[in-house]
């Protein structure tokens, strides 16, 4: 994904965590960092959401609607994150396409854990920001400014002390769908290279579905056409993949996979309300393990 502003999906994704923290999964999934990286509008809609208030027109019920079904998803994928992080207890994290993650600002879990942000030079630079003062729960946070048009992740990565000889675990965040499946195999083997034994990499990615496509393209329009500022504009979706494909494709690089799970069935588990099962089952969350 080329970008050279800062990301609107990963104001989204806040505003998602925002919604759920303290309605959804309760017990499971926190995270109250996520109002804390909001600007005072981008509040107004969470807020709006959290308090069940009702639409004004088309425009705005829109807007509403997709801040809801964010959540939904954003728990699912969190907490299933969350879990695998803690599990591997890796010395090292990398968060590739970090956006406004507030993994190292509220996981204890992290105090003794080297995080490494990777992403666009603008959005990095609006997530620090927005941070201001807040200090972090991690060891250390080094963030790596990387313009993937010019610039070696792997050398950059380096250059910011992250050791290929420690256990590290990976986390690829909903970046995936908005590769090629040519950006995606490269950034794989680039991981691959700098995983020691007993690192992890979690990834989320979407399985084909023509409604799906369908539907999303019938939401941007929708936000088009009620003038609803459109997060999605400059991240077309890139590829589908079916589990089968991260079998081989993880495989033939070393990686053994030992979890794979779509988000309709973490959020069964969860014990969630599920408004959208059909969408939620074609998110998945993917842990591999190097041995």
């Amino acid at each position: 994904m080329t970008e050279y502003r800062a990301s609107r999906t990963a104001v989204l994704v806040c505003q998602g965590r925002a919604v759920a923290d303290g309605r959804l999964a309760v017990g499971r999934f926190a995270d109250p960092i996520a109002i804390e990286l909001l600007d005072a509008a981008e509040r107004t809609p969470v807020e709006r959401v959290r308090n069940g208030e009702r639409a004004h027109g088309f425009g705005e019920s829109m807007e509403l609607e997709l801040l809801a079904s964010t959540a939904d998803v954003m728990t699912t994928r969190t907490v299933f994150i969350d879990d695998a992080i803690r599990e591997a207890a890796n010395p090292q994290l990398v968060i590739l396409g970090a956006g406004l993650d507030a993994r190292a600002w509220r996981m204890p879990e992290l105090a003794r854990t080297e995080v490494f942000e990777v992403d666009q030079p603008a959005s990095q630079q609006d997530k620090r920001a927005r941070l201001g003062e807040l200090k972090p729960e991690a060891a250390t946070v080094r963030f790596v400014a990387v313009d993937f048009a010019r610039d070696s992740l792997s050398d950059l990565l380096e250059a910011a002390g992250h050791d290929a000889n420690r256990p590290t675990t990976w986390v690829w965040e909903g970046v995936v769908p908005y590769l090629t499946p040519e950006q995606v195999a490269a950034t794989v083997d680039l991981v691959a290279r700098r995983c020691a034994p007993g690192s992890r990499f979690v990834i989320t990615y979407s399985t084909p579905s023509r409604t799906a496509s369908f539907g999303r393209k019938a939401l941007q329009a929708m936000l088009t056409l009620a003038r609803r500022g459109n997060p999605l504009q400059h991240e077309p979706q890139r590829s589908t993949w079916r589990p089968e494909q991260w079998r081989d494709l993880l495989g033939d690089r070393g990686f053994v996979i030992t979890d794979d799970q779509d988000l309709l069935s973490i959020a069964e588990l969860l014990g969630m309300t599920i408004r959208r099962r059909e969408f939620l089952a074609l998110g998945h969350c993917v842990v591999a393990d190097r041995n």
